[in-house]
């Protein structure tokens, strides 16, 4: 075997085996989002948790408070519940974290929310998925600066927003031999370490809510398009039928 054929099975190899580690790392299948950006209750309970949880180091620079209206929110609702300090009704989404304390704090500025679930699609599904995925598979790691790691988002800058809904949970690991090197296979399976305040379906729920919120804010005029688009092709399939029966009628006595 010549020195150019070595090298390339060397290359393969090390690239399987950075493959496998990285599957081990990240081995969590993105999970179906309940997406259900029509459900005003769960895009209203979504944005109490965006801002609660989100909003203290996360902007949304392209929506305004006001756009809430569309989900069926008053201004006084959003004026009593989603706006804290000196924020106004008309206001955009701002984070309340200076940036350059936040690269300081976590390595990175965080990135704005405003299109993040349309962003993040790939080949294992939605960017609502995505993130869905992500807010489950949050674990803690002593050896990590902020304490978390996360299966679908290994060695993730950012700590876990939400630990006191869910808890401190483990993932479960079983591990076999490749090439010689230990890798490890999440089996699907969590350990829980420390209760949170939410059931385990609670969570769930509760983390279904904050992405469809997250999924709407990246397109807000959606449900509005969906239904005109709806009457759009209900008055083409009349226009159709009428125009079917005109013509037969002007040629009923046409041979």
């Amino acid at each position: 075997m010549n020195v150019w054929k070595k090298l390339a099975l060397g290359a393969a190899l090390a690239l399987g085996l950075i493959t496998g580690a990285q599957a081990a790392a990240g081995g969590a299948a993105w999970d179906k989002a309940p997406g259900k950006v029509n459900d005003q209750g769960s895009l209203q309970n979504g944005a109490k948790i965006f801002v609660n949880y989100c909003l203290n180091c996360h902007s949304a620079t392209f929506m305004r408070y006001n756009r809430l209206r569309d989900i069926g929110l008053t201004d006084q609702q959003i004026q009593d519940n989603l706006l804290f300090t000196s924020e106004k009704v008309g206001d955009m989404m701002k984070s309340a974290i200076n940036p350059a304390q936040a690269k300081a704090w976590f390595g990175v500025n965080p990135p704005d929310l405003t299109l993040i679930a349309r962003s993040r699609a790939g080949a294992g599904g939605s960017g609502a998925d995505y993130i869905y995925t992500l807010f489950r598979t949050y674990y803690r790691d002593p050896i990590k600066p902020t304490g978390w790691d996360n299966l679908t988002f290994p060695n993730i800058a950012m700590p876990h927003p939400l630990w006191e809904l869910q808890g401190e949970r483990k993932p479960i690991f079983e591990v076999s031999q490749q090439h010689g090197h230990e890798v490890q296979h999440f089996t699907g399976r969590w350990e829980q370490v420390t209760p949170g305040t939410m059931s385990q379906q609670e969570y769930d729920k509760t983390v279904g809510d904050l992405v469809n919120f997250l999924q709407w804010m990246g397109e807000p005029a959606q449900n509005k398009r969906v239904s005109i688009g709806v009457w759009v092709l209900l008055f083409l399939l009349f226009f159709t039928f009428l125009a079917w029966r005109l013509n037969a009628a002007y040629w009923k006595d046409v041979k």
